[in-house]
């Protein structure tokens, strides 16, 4: 007897660059999994490719249509005549996504409701710790012009909601490397960078925002630890310069005090994650980087997405309820500073410098990072749980049309 191949599922995700880099990150590391681990033909479409070409240097610019690591890259642009005649194979698909409420090209959402067997229609909303996420998560919502049905699904840290990003090889990878005495000594030194066992490694990644030279000065004033810095190029470039007294550059290092600050360039993410590994503290932005610390299972301090009124506020409280850290009032104070929040005018009333007890947070933190990062990982990942959704609502939709 002949065994019948299974057709491949065929999925397109809609991306629009938002936050510089965590956008694409976040959607780039999915398509990668799906096409990957789930063996789904994956088209992703993105408005822009030189934010992506800083994550991924093999885009290239001039191309509207091009395959990366067997998954196909398309430019999303405003070309209407384009949509016209590509929005038919959008809607032939078996999957399309929406991924962080971008909204679908008009031409594609008419496609799709004159397809006799539409896709299965996600929206992959933006994480979030709040409770209400996860009586959101899984709802279906009816287009008001086609009646066409659309799921949100939500990413999460509960066992309630989709899950985190992260490969099935993770944890075994994760560990390897921190158990093999050698390994962060040898990833340090492509860099040039050379530590000591009484050195305490430092991740920085944040928005413009951010108190940088509070911080920088903390670290210069760090009594008898040395403070070795982390810094991707291009983050936080004005005002580290006007602290230092000095114009920066990639693969520079800097001496002031007790830190010493590298320049780094901007580097894969299989390479992100093993710079995270490294270090004893992780300053992280966004969803991307933030789900990639955790995931770690290092101390970190997250500077969450800047939002008008403050409402941004709400948010990194739910999140430090659920995460729920020994010593918390410590590590909220830090957090609040970190992200200019009202509550953290009290403490700079305290004291001269709001992260002068920065450097306790590796000491107080590591074991509750680590049993963190197991929980999370012990709920399953996001492309799986993902998947295992889409192949339940396309067998209801089969049984609907037989």
């Amino acid at each position: 007897m002949i065994a019948v191949q299974q057709k491949k599922l065929h999925l397109h995700l809609f991306c629009r660059v938002i936050d510089n880099y965590g956008d694409i990150g976040v959607c780039w590391r999915l398509c990668k999994l799906l096409q990957s681990e789930h063996e789904i033909n994956v088209d992703c479409w993105v408005d822009d490719l030189a934010s992506f070409k800083v994550l991924c240097p093999a885009v290239r610019l001039d191309l509207r249509r091009q395959k990366i690591e067997g998954v196909t890259i398309h430019h999303w642009t405003e070309n209407q005549e384009e949509w016209r005649q590509n929005a038919r194979q959008v809607a032939q698909a078996d999957v399309v996504i929406e991924a962080f409420a971008c909204n679908l090209p008009e031409a594609v959402i008419m496609a799709m409701a004159k397809s006799e067997r539409p896709p299965v229609w996600i929206n992959v909303e933006y994480l979030s710790a709040e409770p209400w996420v996860e009586s959101c998560h899984g709802m279906l919502s009816a287009h008001p012009k086609t009646g066409l049905k659309k799921h949100f699904f939500f990413p999460g840290m509960t066992s309630k909601t989709g899950g985190l990003i992260f490969s099935r090889n993770f944890r075994y990878e994760r560990d390897a490397f921190l158990a093999r005495p050698t390994a962060r000594s040898e990833f340090l030194n492509e860099f040039g960078i050379s530590i000591s066992t009484a050195s305490v490694l430092v991740s920085l990644f944040c928005y413009p925002e951010a108190p940088v030279a509070q911080l920088l000065e903390a670290f210069a004033q760090a009594g008898d630890k040395q403070i070795i810095c982390l810094l991707p190029v291009g983050v936080a470039t004005a005002d580290v310069e006007n602290f230092l007294g000095q114009q920066i550059e990639v693969g520079s290092v800097y001496q002031r005090g007790h830190l010493r600050l590298h320049v780094l360039p901007f580097v894969s993410q299989t390479a992100y994650d093993q710079l995270l590994w490294c270090c004893d503290l992780n300053f992280v932005r966004g969803e991307d980087s933030f789900v990639r610390a955790q995931l770690a299972g290092k101390p970190f301090v997250w500077q969450i997405y800047p939002q008008q009124e403050d409402a941004h506020g709400p948010k990194l409280e739910a999140f430090l309820n659920l995460y729920d850290a020994p010593d918390g009032s410590n590590l909220r104070a830090i957090w609040t500073a970190w992200n200019l929040l009202p509550e953290s005018l009290a403490l700079s009333a305290e004291c001269a410098n709001p992260f002068e007890k920065i450097l306790a947070l590796p000491e107080q933190m590591q074991t509750h990072a680590e049993k963190w990062a197991e929980s999370l990982l012990n709920q399953g990942d996001f492309a799986s749980l993902l998947m295992h959704f889409i192949q339940q609502e396309i067998e209801k939709n089969s049984a609907k049309i037989s």
